[in-house]
């Protein structure tokens, strides 16, 4: 533990230094293959995800309107 405090004394001078020091207990390595690893993965990940909604959402299967997504006008000579 490298906390505490120093003390370095020359002759008559004395000099202290007070260290603070905090480790860190739930630190992992992670180490390059690791990376890549999950580089690859997020990226398989997000392509099989792009491919699941092409396919839910479908194709254009020529689509017809319906009477519901047409907007209906109403004829108003003020505004002609």
């Amino acid at each position: 533990d490298p906390r505490g405090l120093y003390v370095c004394e020359s002759g008559e001078q004395r000099n202290s230094l007070q260290v603070h020091y905090r480790m860190c207990q739930n630190c992992i390595e992670v180490d390059a293959p690791t990376i890549s690893g999950i580089v690859i993965a997020d990226v398989l990940a997000t392509l099989f995800l792009a491919v699941a909604v092409y396919c839910i959402t479908g194709h254009d299967r020529g689509h017809t309107s319906r009477a519901s997504d047409r907007q209906n006008l109403i004829a108003n000579e003020l505004y002609q």
